[in-house]
């Protein structure tokens, strides 16, 4: 049974890749916790900003300059985010749908849209080699041990996904190295076990497309099932 479960997990699937015009599809297999509008109010500080003192600290998330970057939607470095209350929507805005992989579901992680891996980083809690270790399923995780990577298109356009470790997936597997040329729902990596990945896009040029528990919508009562590669999470906003 156990060697039946590991051969179910390891397994690839071929997925048919949309062709639809601008959209982004899902990175990760799985339910869609939730869709949240979000802003910027902070960043991974420099050192001349670390030793300024005027940054924040966290016991588990380490140091965090009280300013976004003056262009949040390069998503240059990580970014602390809040959710933005109706009505006070801004053009910085992003959206952010967060996709639970359970340990039944495939774990390859699949490029969003084509173009360049433009940047990547692993980050850990606060003095931490490795985790800290939040189940999967519960938004605190989001400062697990998680890898952010940045995807450029041929417009300029940049979109991040993070993959994060869970309570039982503890090895994040990137397969490709920035500056790497992507297609549309390449594989460029996988985590080991339940996990979470998380994918980011600007509010101004994407609209959400799937329905998530938050909805609390009887047809989807966990949120919408998504897979990798084939589902579109995100369509233009002139769609």
């Amino acid at each position: 049974m156990l060697s039946a479960f590991f051969a179910n997990f390891w397994r690839d699937p071929d997925r048919p890749i949309p062709r639809d015009e601008g959209v982004l599809v899902s990175p990760a297999d799985g339910h869609v916790m939730f869709v949240r509008r979000e802003r910027a109010v902070g960043r991974r500080p420099s050192k001349d900003e670390l030793e300024s003192g005027a940054c924040e600290s966290d016991s588990l998330t380490g140091d965090w300059f009280p300013e976004p970057p003056s262009n949040p939607l390069l998503f240059e470095t990580e970014q602390r985010f809040e959710a933005v209350a109706k009505g006070q929507e801004s053009e910085n805005d992003v959206y952010r749908v967060a996709v639970f992989m359970s340990p039944l579901d495939v774990h390859v992680n699949r490029a969003p849209f084509a173009g360049t891996l433009h940047r990547m980083e692993h980050r850990t809690g606060k003095g931490l080699r490795r985790g800290p270790f939040v189940a999967a399923y519960k938004k605190e995780s989001q400062y697990n041990e998680r890898v952010r990577s940045v995807f450029r298109d041929a417009n300029d356009v940049f979109v991040e996904v993070t993959q994060i470790s869970g309570a039982l997936a503890r090895t994040i597997v990137p397969w490709l190295e920035v500056d790497a040329e992507v297609r549309r729902g390449q594989r460029y990596g996988m985590i080991r076990l339940g996990s979470r990945v998380d994918l980011r896009a600007p509010a101004s040029l994407f609209t959400p497309n799937v329905c998530s528990a938050e909805e609390q919508n009887p047809s989807h009562p966990k949120g919408e099932f998504v897979q990798a590669g084939s589902s579109i999470l995100f369509t233009p906003v002139n769609d």
